[in-house]
Formats: structure tokens, sequence, C-alpha cells
């Protein structure tokens, strides 16, 4: 029997409504970093930063997210400096519309850009600095775990934020995969996570939670939370899945390559979306809006 669907309270965003349960919404990745596991390297300069959320953007993205700390397995933390020299540059000139000043061959856009701006970190003073250039929401991996002022930092900046399940750290999180009962354990730790997020001063309808694919979890364990998704529904929280490109497609397709797992990712996100995912954050933008569309108009009860 289907979980019940309680749809949280709607989010306002720079003037853009997300009516959690009337469709899904899309989050674009933009990894500003050297080593990112699928585009690492591609836009770690102003201008192919701009390039890349303008062509998010075009391709139908609700949210862009912006992270200049790999979180790949293995990957090697930065320097709070570095990781304030990659991110802040590209969130200020998205926000402005800086298009032209870098690159002069792209259209100028409106000089308040309204798109919503995520930031991928695990600290507050990345947090406080990204929202002073015009972020929108904070998305931490770690749950506000790695950073004890994290969810006091986000409760005084008066932002949403995503709380991610994960084990260790990305230099480590692949030893601890090791569950009784994977579930019950990601639900539990996120449910500590929202109580502590509201004790902190964050109020519940400005909490999103990520099942957290891919880390600490093996390719069995992926494919388990997308078929029970829908059991984190009870934490009252709108749901955030990635499944973009990740190894446990390239393991069911064969494929090595991160770039050519689009069509994996899609049959994945359409799954997410048939149990309850209210955003899913995908590198292929503009595929995995056709994909959502069709997924909502067959799976969402209200159209």
């Amino acid at each position: 029997m289907a979980t019940l669907r309680v749809n949280p309270t709607p989010l306002t965003l720079r003037g853009k409504i997300f009516d959690w349960g009337q469709r899904t919404y899309l989050m674009g990745v933009l990894n500003v970093t050297p080593d990112s596991f699928s585009d690492g390297g591609e836009f770690n300069t102003q201008s192919s930063a701009l390039a890349q959320a303008k062509y998010l953007m075009a391709s139908g993205a609700d949210i862009i997210d912006v992270g200049g700390q790999s979180t790949r397995p293995g990957a090697a933390e930065v320097s709070l400096e570095e990781e304030l020299h990659r991110v802040i540059p590209v969130v200020q000139a998205i926000r402005v519309g800086g298009w032209g000043l870098e690159n002069p061959g792209l259209e100028t856009i409106n000089s308040q850009s309204l798109i919503p701006i995520s930031v991928d970190t695990t600290r507050v003073a990345v947090a406080r600095a990204a929202v002073a250039a015009g972020a929108d929401i904070i998305n931490d991996i770690s749950s506000g775990t790695f950073d004890p002022d994290m969810l006091p930092g986000v409760a005084e900046l008066g932002v949403p934020i995503v709380l991610m399940h994960i084990r260790g750290t990305p230099q480590t999180m692949q030893q601890f995969t090791d569950y009784e009962d994977l579930i019950g354990e990601i639900y539990e730790f996120l449910e500590r996570r929202v109580e502590a997020a509201i004790a902190s001063g964050i109020a519940r309808d400005k909490i999103i939670i990520d099942p957290g694919i891919g880390f600490a979890k093996t390719y069995e364990q992926n494919l388990e939370i997308l078929r029970r998704l829908d059991e984190f529904r009870t934490l009252g929280c709108s749901i955030l899945v990635g499944p973009s490109r990740k190894s446990f497609i390239g393991r069911i397709l064969n494929q090595p390559d991160p770039k050519a797992r689009v069509w994996g990712t899609a049959a994945a996100s359409a799954a997410a979306i048939a149990k309850g995912a209210d955003i899913l954050r995908v590198h292929d933008v503009e595929e995995m809006q056709a994909v959502s569309r069709v997924a909502d108009a067959i799976f969402r009860i209200n159209k």
C-alpha cells in the first residue's frame, strides 16, 4: 500500500513558487571544481561557469546548484579560502546577470536574474558569503554535521537548507556501507537532523531532505532507496534526489563514462518521480525536463 502523501507547504524563492506535489523541479548542477566525477575542470573559470549557468537556465532549470568542493568518493578537501574563491564570484555574476562582462558573445540577461541559486557547501562561512552574494538555498551533504555552526547560521540567514544523509566523509564514506536496516537508518538520521534544524530555528517548510544516493551506499542500496523513496514522505519535508550520472547507473549499463549515462539517469529520475521526489539534482537538464514532464503527467495526482 502506498504511503499517504502530505505535501509540504509551498516555498517561494525570488517570486518563484515551489508547489510541492504539483510537478517535479530541476536543480541544475554547476560544479566550479577541477575534480568533480563527471565534469571536473569544465566550468572552473568564471566565463565557462557563466556560460553553463545560462545553458542550464535555457534548458529549464528551476534552481542552479553551485559547488566549489567535489564530493565524489575520495575527493580531497579544499581550503575555505579556495572554496570561497571558486564559488562567490560565480554566484555574484549569476545574480547580477553579468553574462556579457566575461563572455561578449553571450546575450545579456535581466540585470536582476531571478533564478534561485543553491550553494553546495558544508561550511557556514561559505553559506554566509554565498547568501550575501545572492544565493537562496544551502545544500549541505553533511546535514550540518561537519560544521556545528551550520544549522544556527542558516537559521540566522533565513534561507532553506537541504539536509542529506551521509556516513563518514567523501574521503571515507564508501567504507561505511554496512547497514542493518538501510531505509530505517537513513530515515532516523534525517529525522534527527530535521529536528536539530528546527531546534536551531529553521522552519520545517524550509527544510528539504535528500537520502544521499551514492554517499556511503552500495549499488544495491541505491536501488533500494529509489524503490522505497516514498517512505521518507512522512518526515513532512520536500524530497530531493540526485541520481545524475552516478556509478550505480554505470554498473547497470556497463558504461564507465559518466556523460554517457544520460538515459540511465532518465530511468532513475522517472522512478524517483513515481515514488514522490520533488526535486531532481541533475547535470543534463534539457533531457531530464522532458522526462519529468512525462513522468509528472503519469504519476502526479494533482496536475
